[in-house]
């Protein structure tokens, strides 16, 4: 029996997580949920999972939460008890699904603790991905990626040479404005680019996608997760989101990953990968879905593709300029503040001011984080 930490148990992912531990209560145990603000949902979690520890990082949610739990559940509260459940000891797998930055310690205390890591939080590669691996490999901790695209990529890698590896293809679906003339892009809504064609994720990763910001910074986090060097990185629109990634090898050969878009999958492979586990997941029917088509990266509708070139071949401070600018200014568009088109442009912006260097400590990544940040507001304030 495994016992998990799910931090950001009430998001997208923490939902898909909770049905994958709710099928299989002979092999996982939650031992904590960890969420932030929404009470209603820990409230149907905990009646579904009864894990033994809840967390929530608000502490006004925490106080909300033990008024409606029917039962004496310890509710714990804060950013500091969520990093103490990711290391406790009792602890097998966490799975680091926490939206941003904010959660990068709490997934850098559970690498710390030598735990088996589900991550799908990408910004804690984005932003401090030399420091994240390297803490890995130091205190040898598993990391098993939970994005679909960074799963089909580490299953394709599995019982191959990786100094065969010619390229790592990652795909993506294009969002709903992969077909848009992108004269029209200026004026798309909040409502708009929440309306992912394939996925039901998060407002903020679904504006991301709508960007494609989401693959940029995917890229990114491919770089560190696979010791690939940026020159084998592509991404191609696959807009069926059928094939989640390719790996091409030396000889030609090419390995693709193939499932229904659904994230209950790729969390399964990474709570356990070997032998697989049955996830409730539709079987694919290739025959009823008739085709599969491709295209390649329009960087005129998508200019974070042409943006996220430059990151890769440059230090560590572009990427966690670039993620910290996003996050800022995709806020920014949902809350009607800027135009969508503005998301990139400020983005591009705020690169253009960044310092160029890599880093080694978290200190230095939260000063990087916070100038882009600041940078940004002002941009859009001024705008």
């Amino acid at each position: 029996m495994k016992r998990v930490v799910v931090l950001g148990a009430t998001g997208s992912i923490g939902l898909s997580t909770a049905d994958v531990i709710r099928r299989h209560p002979d092999r996982f145990q939650a031992y904590a949920l960890v969420g932030h603000r929404n009470v209603d949902r820990m409230v149907e979690l905990v009646a579904m999972l009864r894990p033994e520890y809840v967390v929530m990082t608000d502490e006004l949610a925490a106080e909300q939460l033990r008024s409606r739990l029917p039962e004496a559940r310890r509710v714990l509260a804060g950013m500091a008890a969520a990093e103490a459940m990711a290391a406790d000891e009792g602890v097998d797998i966490v799975v680091a699904a926490m939206v941003g930055a904010a959660g990068l310690p709490a997934a850098l205390a559970a690498v710390r603790a030598g735990k088996r890591v589900a991550l799908a939080n990408k910004e804690c590669l984005v932003t401090a991905g030399r420091v994240f691996m390297r803490h890995a490999r130091q205190y040898g901790a598993e990391i098993m990626p939970v994005d679909s695209e960074h799963a089909a990529v580490h299953q394709a890698l599995q019982g191959h040479d990786g100094g065969s590896v010619t390229r790592i293809i990652l795909t993506a679906s294009g969002g709903p404005f992969r077909d848009r003339d992108p004269e029209t892009l200026h004026d798309v809504t909040p409502a708009e680019a929440v309306a992912h064609p394939n996925w039901e994720m998060g407002a903020k990763i679904s504006v991301d996608s709508a960007t494609m910001m989401n693959k940029a910074l995917e890229l990114i986090e491919a770089r560190w997760l696979f010791d690939a060097a940026p020159d084998k990185l592509d991404a191609i629109i696959h807009p069926e989101s059928i094939v989640h990634a390719m790996v091409e090898y030396a000889d030609g050969s090419v390995l693709a990953q193939l499932a229904v878009p659904d994230m209950r999958m790729p969390i399964a492979y990474a709570l356990q990968a070997n032998p697989r586990i049955a996830t409730g997941i539709a079987r694919l029917d290739l025959v009823s879905l008739g085709r599969l088509s491709f295209q390649p990266v329009d960087h005129r509708r998508f200019p974070a593709m042409r943006l996220v070139a430059d990151v890769l071949h440059g230090e560590d401070s572009l990427a966690i300029s670039m993620n910290a600018a996003n996050e800022v200014a995709n806020a920014a568009f949902r809350a009607g503040r800027i135009p969508f088109t503005s998301i990139v442009a400020v983005v591009e912006r705020v690169l253009a001011r960044s310092p160029r260097h890599n880093v080694s400590t978290l200190d230095e990544v939260w000063s990087l984080d916070h100038q882009a940040r600041a940078w940004a507001e002002e941009m859009i304030a001024h705008a």
